[in-house]
């Protein structure tokens, strides 16, 4: 089954950077944003701009990537949705990160309609994305993943299908749990080097260089350095996941003590102004805590 044309809704930054990857990849690309500014730089680079989300419904598939459950239900089912009109595309491709609950609503929704629709989030920021790393957890009928598998090659280095419905939902949730995780354990460590007399590059370096180092950690060790906290993913976004996240455990009875005293700490990053920043800034909360003064690395 060929796509001869493919849509991109919503042009934030990650959609951006998805979006031109599928330009890069020769893809005949319409885009559509709330905000049409938003556009300019796929305008650009070649992409067609829709006049509105009816435009986009032409179509043959359309990757939707928002901020909310509440924004994907809206853009899709909503009265001026992709779904609302008479041409419909054949596949919707969603790469938001949102509820389970909205997306087998929204599936559903497009079953009623005969369009197919892949839940399929982002493991990556939009740098990583545009650097060609990026990975998709990718749930909904395997034989419509296997048709659509070219284009989701364009914007990842791997698409893992695992599962036939809202799989790929818990799994991205479940991602960043452990990406917040991995930030608030990274930060207490650090701090407390630090405050003991060890420079922070130094500690960073060595951590770097044992058995528990990993890529994302490396990557972002210049941040750290730099007290840089330009927003790749935001505190506010993520505190969005560990709700999801909290959500789920309760549904499932799964214990998360972890979860729960981290989450606390994204509501504290947020409470001190950081919640536009990115949620490294956690680091910068802790090393408050600890009273201890940071200072920029060169």
């Amino acid at each position: 089954m060929g796509f001869e044309h493919v849509g991109w809704l919503g042009t934030g930054r990650m959609g951006s950077a998805m979006a031109r990857r599928l330009l890069d990849g020769g893809v005949d690309l319409m885009v559509w944003n709330r905000t049409t500014a938003k556009t300019s730089p796929l305008a650009e680079a070649g992409a067609l701009v829709a006049d509105s989300i009816a435009d986009l419904a032409a179509s043959d598939v359309v990757f939707v990537m928002v901020a909310t459950s509440e924004d994907l239900v809206e853009v899709v089912l909503g009265p001026a949705g992709l779904l609302s009109g008479s041409v419909m595309p054949r596949v919707v491709i969603d790469c938001s990160t949102v509820s389970a609950e909205a997306s087998a609503a929204v599936r559903a929704g497009a079953a009623e309609r005969g369009v197919g629709f892949l839940a399929a989030p982002v493991s990556g920021n939009p740098h990583v994305v545009a650097q060609g790393g990026a990975v998709l957890m990718v749930s909904g009928p395997r034989e419509m993943f296997d048709q659509v598998r070219s284009l989701l090659a364009l914007t990842s280095k791997a698409a893992v299908w695992v599962g036939e419905a809202e799989q790929a939902r818990l799994v991205k949730i479940c991602h960043n749990l452990y990406l917040g995780l991995i930030v608030q354990a990274l930060s207490e460590v650090t701090v407390l080097a630090e405050k003991s007399g060890v420079p922070r590059e130094a500690f960073l370096d060595f951590l770097n260089s044992t058995v528990l180092a990993t890529q994302w950690v490396q990557r972002r060790t210049e941040d750290l350095l730099s007290l840089d906290w330009t927003p790749t993913f935001t505190s506010s976004l993520l505190r969005k996941d560990f709700d999801l996240g909290l959500e789920a455990a309760r549904s499932a009875e799964s214990p998360m003590p972890l979860t729960a005293v981290v989450y606390q700490r994204i509501q504290e990053a947020i409470a001190r102004g950081h919640r536009d920043d990115d949620f490294l800034s956690m680091f910068e909360v802790q090393a408050e805590s600890a009273g201890l003064e940071l200072e920029a690395r060169p």
